[in-house]
């Protein structure tokens, strides 16, 4: 972990000088090139909670229901689903699964898994796509047994969920419930993931792996093998968005995610229609520890909002091209609010903060180009006469500060992948979110809590959107999290590859090789 000063942190920002752009290559004709920004933190998708985990889940597992490729909803393992009252699903599976060992795929697999999935001693990295599944949050705590859940297999090709609630958008939820081979991890808990031992039912299978590389080969005992163009998938892990820059334009990839920030204009000029963006459940915000006696007061955490210039932001890091944003749930009509430093020392003063008494907070932020933003965004804050001092760390560090309560400010982003329905863009920071990381509490938590709730039950998208809005409305007065901006997903993509322009290409199974 490392401290830097404001000096330190500017002089690290200058862009890096990219080498000159190529496009083909002699990469082998079956051979898709692919790098990601950081290492999965598992590959078990009962563990994993990075993004970088989930984008290869999706290769490498099969998941209930799928993204189409136009990123709707698709069958999966399940050909079929229905409910007569959005509380009781039952999903029939398809005839002839097998995992790729060809041992038979059942229902009996899909009911394991999920009791796997809300057991405390297997560790469910996220529970919202299980939140309402009878007595799974229960099972979570530990006051019953995972297997009084309710999921239920009445015969080896049906698999019944009975909810505590209606959940309209379930098999939606689905998209990435991944069942595991319950044989494979009995014989050896650890070994299904390594290559030497893999086994599991999507399109491709781990052959090879290293400490930054993966090698992914067709799985020809997945359910539609016979539509996977792509023989094999060499992964590499390239931490530095400058570094994966350079090597698209080398010619040595075929895909590459998150070019830097900050040279979004200049390679657009370079790379033309090569670089990519997609509209995408991207947000950039500041989580704000509510815990904090000097934080608690909703007031003080309104003025770090006004404080804050997203205009400026957007504009200086993003080249202008990301949604400057005081909401969650994007919203085409929503004008960010300009910065106010004015207004902001007047909330403070109000909550006991001045020029004798200023307020005094710790901004932590990853190492790289995120960084680079928390320097302006402290220069934000020190005209409306707040302190800040700046803690870069690795990821993985940032993440432990925040779940261990070691924080005052937090500059945080989440993507949600290929999850563009507003419910997703909100429910991470509801009761057992991912993002629920705040200790935020009271009667206003309640009753956002609530909303969600209802807002899950709603059979009809527009009287789930007003709940949801309703809900954004006491998360944005309480502004226990700061939202920042509604960023664009960028993706390098090469012209040997082809690939739909509507959703980003994270479904590598659908991809062809031109």
């Amino acid at each position: 972990m490392a401290t830097l000063t404001r000096r330190a942190a500017l002089a690290g920002s200058a862009a890096a000088v990219l080498a000159a752009c190529g496009s083909r290559s002699n990469a082998p004709d079956a051979l898709l090139r692919v790098a990601i920004d950081s290492e999965p933190d598992s590959l078990n998708p009962l563990r994993g909670q990075f993004a970088s985990s989930a984008l290869l889940y999706k290769q490498l597992h099969a998941p209930l229901t799928e993204y189409s490729p136009s990123g709707g909803l698709a069958p999966g393992l399940a050909s079929s689903w229905r409910s007569a009252d959005a509380r009781t699903w039952r999903f029939i599976l398809r005839e002839g699964l097998v995992w790729s060992d060809g041992t038979p795929l059942t229902a009996e697999d899909v009911v394991w898994t999920a009791q796997r999935a809300v057991d405390p001693a297997s560790g469910f990295a996220d529970l919202g796509d299980f939140f309402a599944v009878r007595n799974a949050r229960a099972a979570l705590r530990g006051e019953v047994s995972p297997e009084a859940i309710g999921v239920s297999a009445p015969d080896l090709r049906t698999v019944i969920f009975e909810l505590d609630q209606p959940v309209a958008l379930f098999p939606v939820l689905m998209r990435e419930f991944y069942p595991l081979p319950r044989h494979a991890l009995e014989a050896s808990p650890e070994a299904w993931i390594r290559p030497e031992g893999w086994v599991s039912a999507g399109a491709y299978l781990l052959s090879e792996r290293s400490a930054l590389s993966f090698t992914l080969d067709r799985n020809p005992r997945f359910h539609a093998a016979g539509s996977v163009a792509i023989e094999q998938v060499q992964v590499q892990v390239i931490e530095d968005a400058a570094a994966r820059a350079r090597r698209f334009r080398a010619g040595d990839l075929d895909l590459a995610d998150r070019p830097p920030s900050d040279q979004i204009g200049f390679l657009r000029g370079e790379l033309g229609d090569l670089l990519r963006a997609y509209p995408a459940p991207i947000l950039t915000y500041i989580k704000v520890n509510c815990a904090k006696p000097h934080l608690s007061d909703p007031r003080v955490r309104q003025a770090l909002s006004l404080a804050i210039g997203r205009r400026r932001l957007n504009n200086q890091f993003f080249n202008g091209e990301a949604a400057p944003t005081a909401l969650v749930i994007p919203d085409e009509d929503h004008a960010a609010p300009a910065r106010a430093p004015d207004s902001a020392r007047a909330l403070l003063a109000e909550a006991g903060f001045g020029p004798d008494t200023p307020l005094s907070v710790n901004l932590r932020a990853t190492a790289g180009d995120r960084d680079r933003v928390a320097v302006a965004i402290m220069d934000d804050f020190a005209e409306a006469g707040i302190q800040t001092t700046l803690t870069a760390t690795y990821p993985n560090d940032l993440y432990q500060a925040v779940d261990g309560g070691d924080y005052d400010l937090a500059l945080a982003r989440f993507d949600r992948g290929l999850k563009s329905d507003p419910e997703f863009m909100i429910q991470p920071f509801a009761r057992d979110g991912f993002a629920d990381n705040t200790n935020w509490t009271g009667p206003q938590r309640a009753a956002f809590d609530a909303l969600i709730d209802a807002a899950s039950e709603a059979l009809e998208a527009a009287d789930r959107l007003n709940l949801l809005r309703e809900a954004e409305r006491i998360f944005i007065a309480e502004m226990s999290s700061i939202p920042l901006l509604h960023e664009r997903a960028y993706w390098m993509v090469s012209d040997r590859v082809e690939a739909p322009d509507r959703i980003q290409p994270q479904l590598w199974r659908d991809l062809v090789l031109g």
